[in-house]
């Protein structure tokens, strides 16, 4: 009699706690939403946020307003969001930096990537440039490989900081590459990118948004993107890949994630909202302005995407030997 009283209490208690979160994904949103970002406010994650948040506050008839959380490449603002209830009321943009880079650069990362969040929507990747400046006598990738094997050490590389998704794909271009150029970490994307066109550092990998309007204004010269396959962002553009050194490619993401427990029920109404907010035309003209791709899909998708990119990014650390400051 006890085995069977113990598999009917069970039974209730399930019952229980699926009625409870039926319950509470019907009632909500019941009060105003919030979207943590990261990242400073004015940036690419940032507008993304702004952008996501518009639509959502739209579709689910409840304001949702972004929280610019900054700090340590994103890990103050992630850990905010690992540690808020888990009622549909806090999601995070996690980046590449957030979910697959922090892991493996940080030895005390304060939440766990995988353990702490549920995936909800891959919303985009954004296209990575390899420009140079006008005075570096290169054309290609394999003429800029060529320069800097014949003078080791002679080439110095921008990146937004120790640790960055530019500093750790210089890093990742010069181990395939093998070639030495020098590090020169900046706070940003704008200081960087001023001291480029002054030709202060000689080569950087950026976002398109950062580096297109001076390649497009003459001030530097796009070799290649970091995409798998050629971007839509940059058509006339080979890919590293392409140029000599197979197998090479980074993504620069975003996606919407939700602390661990959130309802299933309402990760699935949020996935299906961003789904149908990247199918306007007004989003996908903001986005693709960012030289952004467009990705969406199911949350599975989206683990399964993570679990590939935190692999990729953790050996990219590990023999970079990159360290944060």
């Amino acid at each position: 009699m006890l085995p069977s009283l113990s598999r009917r209490a069970v039974i209730v208690a399930a019952s229980l706690v699926l009625a409870t979160s039926a319950a509470v994904a019907q009632a909500w949103p019941a009060k105003p939403i919030r979207i943590v970002v990261p990242f400073p406010a004015g940036g690419s994650t940032d507008i993304v946020g702004r952008l996501l948040a518009d639509k959502l506050s739209q579709s689910l008839g409840q304001a949702v307003v972004v929280d610019n959380r900054a700090g340590a490449g994103g890990t103050t603002g992630s850990d905010v969001a690992s540690k808020s209830a888990p009622d549909g009321y806090t999601f995070l943009l996690g980046t590449s930096s957030t979910h697959a880079i922090a892991p493996a650069l940080y030895p005390k990362l304060a939440y766990d990537p995988v353990k702490d969040f549920a995936p909800v929507s891959l919303v985009g990747t954004a296209t990575i440039l390899m420009v140079v400046h006008p005075s570096v006598p290169a054309k290609s990738v394999a003429e800029f490989v060529a320069l800097a094997k014949a003078k080791p050490g002679s080439m110095m590389f921008g990146s937004t900081g120790n640790g960055s998704v530019s500093h750790l794909t210089a890093e990742y271009f010069k181990s395939l590459a093998g070639i030495d150029m020098q590090h020169v970490p900046y706070k940003g994307d704008a200081p960087m990118t001023l001291d480029l066109v002054a030709g202060r550092v000689q080569v950087a990998f950026g976002t398109a948004v950062a580096f297109l309007p001076q390649v497009q204004g003459g001030k530097l010269n796009a070799l290649a993107v970091t995409d798998g396959r050629p971007s839509p962002v940059a058509p006339q553009l080979p890919t590293v890949a392409a140029s000599g050194l197979p197998g090479f490619e980074v993504l620069q993401w975003f996606g919407l994630l939700a602390p661990t427990g959130t309802p299933r029920e309402i990760v699935a109404r949020v996935n299906a909202d961003v789904g149908k907010a990247l199918q306007l035309p007004e989003v996908q003209d903001k986005l693709k302005g960012l030289g952004m791709q467009i990705v969406g899909g199911p949350p599975e998708q989206f683990s399964g995407f993570m679990r590939a990119e935190a692999i990729k990014w953790g050996k990219i650390v590990k023999d970079s030997g990159a360290k944060v400051d």
